[in-house]
């Protein structure tokens, strides 16, 4: 059996995507630089050529938003590479707008498209998921999420969504060369979504407005580089002025189902105890 890489295999799409290949009995790697079986680094080239042994199909993910050139190059090279060492489907997570030369995950776009095999490139739009396991949980749990949105809104998207759209593309010809724009069913402000969670919970929750500046100098204490820090910043910002909130129907389209509301998302993570 033809075996699939994971890059990112113990991340928030990773996992799920590894968890459902597994499930349908196909043979799975769940690389990672941390945890992941086998070990792959980024950034360390000799862990890469004993991951890519005998892999047919790998989903590819940049774990770092950073705008350095050396960064931005690392997917580039592991394409090369996967390519040469017989990978023939290629799936990117990418992100919304990364076809703009700008945008830090071009690179890795313009490498997967210009391949010679088989590619389908997934630009998911906020995770769901941030509110339950990422960088919005520890304000959720605090009753106070700070973050400099405004009232901007935007279609949060399940990552079991995103899972399940790199398993069909990772695994049926008919997802070749296609870029999937990923979005949930409706658009909702960060207030919505903290006043759904609060609900779900019990627990008094409210988003409140900050100023940019202000929440660049905080996630730089916190330890983000500064670059990271005003990169995320400015995608925030970004909603506020209206960016983001476009839907798209491109899960129905690769699944042939409607997305996963929101709603649905806030009551498994509750009954999961991900806000206790």
């Amino acid at each position: 059996m033809k075996t699939i890489l994971v890059l990112g295999g113990t991340g928030k799409t990773g996992r799920r995507i590894a968890r459902r290949l597994k499930a349908a009995g196909l043979p799975v790697r769940t690389a990672s630089r941390t945890g992941g079986d086998p070990h792959l680094d980024l950034d360390d080239p000799a862990s890469w050529t004993p991951a890519l042994d005998g892999v047919t199909a790998a989903y590819l993910v940049q774990p770092s938003l950073t705008a350095s050139t050396d960064h931005q190059a690392r997917i580039p090279r592991l394409v090369t590479e996967a390519v040469a060492a017989g990978v023939r489907r290629l799936v990117l997570l990418s992100a919304p707008r990364a076809g703009e030369e700008c945008r830090p995950l071009h690179a890795a776009e313009t490498a997967v498209r210009d391949s010679g095999v088989g590619w389908t490139i997934l630009r998911p739009q906020w995770f769901a998921q941030n509110f339950s396991e990422g960088p919005w949980r520890p304000g959720i749990l605090a009753g106070t999420l700070a973050l400099p949105t405004g009232d901007g809104r935007t279609p949060f998207v399940d990552a079991e969504d995103i899972a399940e759209v790199a398993v069909a593309a990772l695994t049926e010809d008919r997802h070749s060369g296609r870029v999937y724009d990923l979005t949930g069913p409706r658009a909702i402000s960060f207030g919505e979504a903290a006043g759904l969670i609060a609900r779900a919970t019990g627990r008094t929750i409210r988003h409140v407005d900050v100023d940019p500046e202000d929440f660049v100098q905080r996630q730089v204490a916190a330890g983000a580089a500064p670059d990271v820090a005003r990169l995320l910043t400015e995608l925030l910002v970004a909603l506020g002025d209206g960016s983001g909130a476009a839907l798209s129907d491109d899960v129905e389209r690769a699944l042939g189902r409607p997305p996963r509301a929101f709603e649905t998302f806030v009551t498994e993570a509750a009954t999961a105890g991900h806000w206790n």
